[in-house]
């Protein structure tokens, strides 16, 4: 055993040498040389990253699940210096619905899109009127920018239902706020796979491209038209050299007055699943693994290029995921190696139940916050409108982060940032309320993709509604609507009251984007 457990660490030993060798040339000594290290006093109000994970389970990184057996020495770091939150949730189990809540402080459902994705083609989602992080950052004088996978829907240009890539690009991330965007339309499978430059495609495509699941059932994408400088492979890299670049330019002389705020929206580890090397077979496990050992160096390197240019300690640092991990990452053969991506929590992707929106999140601010602590006051990501609304000093509006709350005071110790209720939703258009420890699924099973789907609960005569008490049940496997019908009935009843109300924070009601019908059909 003890021969082993050399072998490993030799092994070990050998990944972190090569990954020091193959990124060497990333880490220029001489990255912010144009920095002005004689700045005066910094900028009162703090720049601002966003990074938001696609697809990584609240499993798959040791500050949020202590038994995790994927190696993310970076986000420990990050969590050893920062707060991780332990009680954090998306406001959907799946993609384009989380992201125009994040963005809006908004749930998902008030808007149009009642359940599902975007897809590549989608027209945009959010219109240019709804207040966005975007707008909220630039009424507070940052500069914006929005870098990765949009996945919110922008109008190409169409001729007879064709895309012409030469055509500039309309109401993309620009008409939300963002100064400027480098930005891929949906998921990293979904055709078309071209860069779009601030409303310009940077190279139009010259072929089509695809992977099928048989050819291989990790790195799978759809066929469709890729762009020349587009390769599958690099796009992960690709945009962490691009937000690195974004950083040295707002950390120039020019520029270093005017804070930066940066929304970089990660395709990994969402398939394709595509680790380079050293990453791939670096974890022992699978892909899925490395991919996010990749995810986690790349994240290290942002973090020293903050460091390298002298804003660490003036940048606010968050790191998020979109939703829990999805089946994707093959859960059987991570289970062998005694990793599970949602930690414990039932469900995964699309789900309504834990693990489905149950995600990491982790806030670094040197000197802002109480650093190396976790919190179990319960957030979701509508949070970080209020939160970002608070700590740029600005007035709350009737419009703008409707569904959050400012977490701010639980950085400096508050067990509470005042959210007492919390409405999920998953793919399928499914519905939970939770307030305290009871959780409430309008739904017979997951609402997304684990057993049972719903038409297979229907099938099997299971109650239209489920009741957990995630303290005693933290699996959410004893329903307990026969034996407590009346808690039942109460969150009904607050579930009912914030959707009217078209807020679950205090404020002025104001409408939905659309009739929202949340019982389910007898």
């Amino acid at each position: 055993m003890k021969k082993n457990n050399s072998i490993i660490s030799l092994i070990t030993l050998g990944v972190c040498f090569l990954i020091a060798l193959s990124f060497q040339g990333l880490k220029s000594q001489s990255a912010c040389a144009d920095v002005n290290d004689n700045r005066q006093s910094p900028t009162t109000l703090p720049n601002v990253i966003v990074v938001m994970a696609d697809d990584l389970g609240l499993g798959d990184v040791s500050p949020t699940n202590p038994d995790c057996k994927i190696k993310t020495p970076n986000l420990q770091s990050m969590a050893d210096t920062g707060l991780t939150f332990l009680d954090a949730h998306t406001p959907s189990s799946v993609c384009t619905p989380t992201r125009y809540g994040l963005l809006t402080g908004r749930y998902n459902w008030r808007s149009r899109l009642a359940k599902g994705v975007l897809n590549g083609r989608s027209e945009h989602l959010i219109p240019a009127q709804r207040s966005t992080l975007g707008h909220l950052m630039k009424s507070a004088g940052y500069h914006t920018g929005m870098i990765g996978k949009w996945h919110l829907g922008w109008d190409w240009h169409k001729d007879n239902g064709k895309i012409d890539f030469t055509k500039p690009v309309k109401n993309g991330p620009d008409i939300n706020g963002f100064d400027q965007y480098y930005a891929h339309c949906g998921s990293l499978d979904m055709p078309p796979y071209v860069w779009v430059d601030t409303g310009k495609v940077t190279a139009v495509p010259d072929r089509e491209e695809g992977v099928t699941s048989a050819q291989d059932p990790y790195g799978w994408y759809r066929k469709g038209p890729i762009g020349s400088d587009f390769h599958i492979d690099q796009v992960l890299p690709h945009l962490f050299e691009q937000s690195m670049k974004f950083v040295k330019a707002r950390s120039n002389v020019k520029n270093s007055k005017t804070p930066f705020f940066l929304y970089l929206a990660l395709p990994a580890p969402h398939t394709p699943i595509v680790p380079v090397p050293p990453f791939k077979d670096a974890s022992g496990m699978n892909p899925y693994a490395d991919f996010v050992m990749q995810v986690d160096f790349h994240m290290g390197q942002l973090m020293d290029t903050l460091k390298e240019c002298g804003i660490e300690n003036e940048t606010l640092l968050i790191f998020t995921s979109d939703n829990g991990c999805s089946p994707q990452g093959n859960f059987k053969v991570l289970k062998e190696h005694g990793h599970d991506p949602s930690a414990g929590f039932r469900g995964h992707k699309a789900d309504i139940y834990e693990g489905g929106h149950r995600v990491p999140l982790i806030i670094r601010w040197p000197g802002h916050l109480n650093e190396g602590t976790t919190s179990q006051a319960m957030a979701c990501l509508t949070d970080i409108f209020p939160t970002l609304e608070s700590i740029t000093g600005q007035t709350k509006t009737d419009t703008g982060g409707e569904d959050g709350f400012d977490l701010s005071p639980v950085f400096k110790g508050a067990e509470s940032s005042g959210r007492e209720t919390l409405i999920s939703h998953s793919i399928g258009g499914s519905f939970a309320i939770r307030k305290g420890p009871w959780k409430l699924c309008i739904s017979r099973g997951s609402g997304g993709w684990s057993a049972p789907r719903e038409p297979d609960a229907r099938k099997q005569g299971l109650p239209s509604m489920q009741l957990f008490n995630l303290n005693s049940d933290r699996a959410e496997t004893e329903n307990l609507i026969e034996k407590n019908p009346g808690k039942a009935q109460e969150l009904l009843e607050i579930l009912e009251k914030e959707v009217a109300a078209g807020r679950c924070s205090p404020g002025k009601s104001i409408p939905n984007d659309r009739e929202v019908v949340f019982l389910p059909k007898r």
